[in-house]
């Protein structure tokens, strides 16, 4: 099995891996390229729910935010924060909707939490404007994948795991 190390952090050809602007992939290769008299060694991510493959310079990927799954205590972690009950905010719909896009964008099990957990308050709402509903379903469905990861159960499941976290608050 291939294996790559990147400053510290090894990852194996097989591994789930998370990239910040597009959730949890799988790295299925470790290939090379020449370009121009330079070789350069990439990470080819897929990303089944988008149909997209990505690669990556090895090099480049702590700086893009390429991070392993969650252990399980940082899961639990995060899970634990959606059952904190929070407020509705007060800022223009623009600036959450901006300060949120930077959050699921940031890679961080916690941002997302916090995410799902702000617009879950809006999401009983039925009022609730199409965008509202993007975001919130965007940062439930990068936590639910890596969830299922973590856990071994199917999305669904996890789904339901955040759910049940959700409706304590």
């Amino acid at each position: 099995m291939l294996e790559s190390m990147t400053k510290g952090i090894v990852f194996n050809i097989g591994d789930f891996v998370v990239y910040p602007a597009h959730g949890v992939g799988k790295l299925v290769d470790i290939e090379e390229h020449d370009v121009g008299s330079v070789k350069i060694k990439l990470y080819v991510i897929t990303f089944d729910k988008a149909h997209m493959t990505l690669r990556l310079p090895i090099d480049k990927a702590v700086a893009a935010g390429l991070r392993g799954i969650s252990a399980k205590d940082e899961m639990v972690s995060a899970l634990q924060m959606l059952s904190v009950k929070t407020k509705k905010k007060k800022v223009m719909w623009s600036r959450r909707a901006q300060e949120y896009e930077t959050k699921i964008n940031s890679g961080n099990i916690e941002h997302l939490a916090d995410v799902i957990r702000e617009l879950y308050v809006y999401q009983l709402n039925k009022d609730q404007s199409y965008s509202e509903r993007q975001i919130y379903q965007t940062a439930l469905d990068r936590l639910a994948r890596e969830l299922s990861i973590v856990e071994n159960i199917d999305e669904e499941a996890a789904i339901g795991r955040i759910q049940s976290f959700l409706s304590v608050a």
